[in-house]
């Protein structure tokens, strides 16, 4: 077997333009605000980091799993008899095999292992078969007779209200009234809108994939790419019926996670199947398998009504979200509290009245995506704010520059804004960014169209659009949840060890990590060890979380370290440790008496220390939905330029101009990378990326049905101005930067749309036939 450890040796940086660095005699730079790259990054390059899909054992057994054709039916019985007597085949698991708890899920526990009366979804697992072949399991699990009383699904949203209840727990998740100011306030000038979101997958670039291996104590260790193993061992533990201390998940490379890495009952599968056979049991899991499991971004319709002063500045916001769990609930909760608490955006709204549900349907099941919520409230709130600009005949960006949002506003919950929120500021550098230059109306510039290369239509027909967003998203969980991780930093020779359960999805906070030790210890040297669940909980890899509180976690670890290391010679000097500062591996005095290096003060001693970080408490939302239910904000800007073809309705998005609020600039390259990844996601979600269904069946579950942008479809990224105001409250004063531009971008490149069309634009993906200039 082999796990994954993001510090392989020691790591000479290359500077970027504008990082902290030295001459061609100077050591390599390391610590914060330098451009530290992975110390993963060559293995990956050179294609030999090892994902879960190249785990091996001995005595290897392949898993496949029946999943229904069905999104909504009965299931009248279930025979396995051909299939457990086909050759190779070591066992069959249905739901009457689960020895402990049989549901299962990231936020209620509401979601079976197996289905065994009733179907909820298309896709949803009936049985799991292992076998000595993966060709075998899979005509196996194909052999399984399941018989079905097929069911007509309920996909509209909004008729589950009334609808027979499609789970014990009911069809409503959660209901959140938002009531912030007097109802009965009217604006002069009012606006209405209807907005659609679209069903975005998470769409993983390596295979989802795991390893199931017994232990001789009767328990079981899971290898997989798991976001939040902690979590992960607790529902596995509870479903087979065992103690958390004999079921062990171990975090293999994880390619990139832009939500719950893993469908947890793919894992569950897995441990039971080894548990039964005695055998280590894989499973790689096909494209489609990964569409039909995992969750999704929650398709989300919302109305909204804005009332406004003759001047633009706002009055009054009314909005109702409707957001579509699917079958069943996982962090639909949280996602809604997201949608209704940021429903205004970042704008002072003095009266707020926001309606949120979340409910159940038979359609394929919604989940944690990057933004969730924020992301389709600012498509909806964005929207509403170019239509006033258009009534009052007043240019977009000013009208949001009346209304924005500031340190000591309050938002619709109640809760005073004390982060910095610098959204004026970063509004204006977007606005002042010189825009790009007009295409040249002729043949030879074909490539300027928004077809493509060999794109149709006219030069003639192209209209360039530029638009504007504003974007929030919060930090680490919310409404009353604990945030806590726990890090230990050890110290032996010149090296040092970080031991974290905080997993690596691609944020870079294995990087992040080895920057703080690097810059509190002086040591180039800094390993970060392998992930398990052996490790104290570190919490999920979501939110800007580990950053903030991993992150806090190693520094105080890391100082804590520093106070053992500079004590014996504080003591020697007569001075205390706060007198003595360590810089390039060295050791110095205020006076400038003492002067050491690290590794002479370390004397080949072995120091550690192990810290934890909590930040401070939120609270639930009330029955008004009012309460402090946030940590932190973090705001961004984008303008988009984009050129639309008015006669197809084809798209092309020229430029995005970003502005964003990040508290403290830890790695500049690294940075950058999260902010064009972030908005490269968002333009995806803009455009292209829809997962869409027929009657609850997922119409195409592959990477030809399911478009998603590449390389040739990035437009030009301009980071225009990054705003370093630290947060007091934060680790290092630093913000999550991978979020917000996912959750603006869509808003910014439909505003750009709007303003090439004259056309409303209220769906997300925006199909062509919306891109279509009314005639004039």
């Amino acid at each position: 077997m082999t796990g994954t450890s993001e510090g392989a040796g020691a790591v000479t940086a290359t500077p970027a333009a504008g990082d902290r660095s030295g001459g061609p005699a100077d050591p390599p730079p390391h610590g914060l605000g330098v451009s530290l790259p992975s110390a993963d990054a060559p293995a990956k390059t050179e294609g030999v980091f090892p994902y879960a899909s190249d785990l091996w054992a001995e005595g290897l057994l392949w898993a496949a799993v029946l999943r229904s054709p069905y999104p909504s039916a009965r299931i009248l019985s279930v025979d396995t008899k051909q299939a457990v007597e086909m050759p190779g085949v070591r066992a069959v698991v249905t739901h009457a095999d689960v020895p402990g708890d049989a549901g299962h899920g990231r936020g209620v526990p509401d979601r079976p292992v197996f289905a065994h009366d009733v179907v909820r979804h298309h896709g949803e697992p009936i049985a799991a078969v292992a076998a000595d072949h993966p060709d075998t399991a899979r005509l196996a699990a194909a052999a399984i007779a399941v018989e079905y009383d097929v069911l007509e699904p309920v996909t509209d949203p909004q008729l589950a209200f009334e609808a027979e209840p499609l789970h014990p727990d009911g069809n409503l998740i959660r209901h959140i009234p938002l009531h912030f100011g007097d109802p009965e306030v009217v604006g002069e000038t009012i606006v209405e809108g209807l907005y659609r979101i679209g069903r975005q997958d998470p769409a993983p670039i390596g295979a989802e994939a795991g390893l199931a291996v017994p232990r001789p104590d009767g328990g079981v260790e899971i290898y997989t790419a798991s976001t939040d193993p902690h979590t992960d061992r607790d529902l596995a533990a509870a479903c087979f019926g065992l103690e958390p201390e004999r079921v062990r998940v171990v975090v293999t490379g994880v390619p990139g996670a832009t939500a719950d890495r893993e469908d947890p009952g793919m894992q569950l599968s897995l441990g039971l199947l080894a548990l039964r056979t005695g055998c280590p049991v894989k499973l790689a899991a096909t494209r489609e398998e990964s569409f039909l499991g995992h969750a999704h971004r929650h398709p989300t319709l919302l109305r909204y009504r804005h009332h406004a002063d003759a001047e633009g500045k706002l009055v009054k916001v009314e909005a109702q979200i409707l957001m579509d769990a699917g079958a069943y609930a996982d962090t639909s909760a949280e996602a809604l509290a997201a949608a209704v608490s940021f429903a205004c955006g970042p704008y002072v709204v003095p009266h707020a009245f926001i309606e949120g549900w979340a409910v159940r349907t038979n359609n394929p099941p919604s989940g944690h995506l990057r933004g969730e919520g924020a992301m389709q409230v600012c498509a909806a709130y964005e929207g509403q704010m170019d239509k006033l600009a258009a009534k009052l005949g007043m240019d977009p960006a000013e009208i949001r520059l009346r209304n924005v949002l500031a340190t000591g506003d309050l938002l619709p919950t109640g809760q005073t804004v004390t982060c910095p929120a610098p959204v004026a500021e970063l509004l204006r550098a977007v606005k002042d960014e010189p825009l790009p230059e007009l295409p040249k109306d002729t043949p030879e510039e074909d490539w300027l169209l928004p077809g493509g290369l060999e794109g149709a239509g006219e030069p003639s027909a192209v209209r360039r659009g530029v638009g504007y967003a504003l974007g929030m998203v919060h930090m680490l969980g919310a409404e009353g949840t604990d945030e806590v991780s726990t890090a230990t930093v050890k110290v032996s020779g010149s090296v040092a060890t970080v031991l974290c359960a905080a997993v690596e999805t691609g944020s870079g906070f294995s990087t992040l990590a080895r920057q703080i030790v690097q810059e509190t210890l002086g040591i180039d040297e800094v390993h970060v060890a392998p992930v398990d669940t052996d490790q104290p909980s570190a919490g999920r890899a979501c939110h800007g979380r580990h950053t903030w509180v991993s992150g806090g976690a190693v520094e105080r670890a890391a100082k804590m370290v520093r106070t053992q290391l500079l004590q014996p010679l504080a003591h020697k000097f007569g001075m205390s440790t706060e007198l003595l500062q360590i810089n390039d591996g060295k050791i110095t005095s205020y006076d400038g008496v003492l002067s050491t290096t690290v590794a002479e003060a370390l004397d080949g001693k072995e120091l550690w220390a192990t810290a934890q970080c909590r930040p401070h408490p939120t609270e639930p939302l009330d029955e008004s939905g009012q309460g402090d239910a946030f940590v932190g904000l973090a705001f961004c800007a984008i303008r988009c330029v984009a050129d639309v073809d008015i006669e197809l309705g084809t798209i092309r998005v020229v430029e995005m101009s970003v502005a964003q609020d990040v508290g403290r600039v830890l790695n500049p390259r690294q940075l950058r990378a999260r902010i064009e990844a972030g908005v490269t996601q968002g333009l995806g979600a803009a455009l292209m990326e829809n997962l869409r269904t027929t009657r609850g069946q997922i119409r195409h579950p592959d990477l030809t049905g399911y478009a998603m942008p590449t390389a040739l479809d990035a437009p030009d990224i301009r980071i225009v101005k990054l705003v370093e105001e630290r947060d007091v409250v934060a680790p290092f004063g630093a913000k999550p930067a991978s979020a917000v531009p996912v959750v603006t971008s869509p808003a910014a490149v439909a505003s750009a749309v709007r303003a090439a069309t004259g056309r409303p634009i209220g769906r997300l993906p925006i199909r062509p036939q919306a891109a279509v200039a009314q005639q004039q």
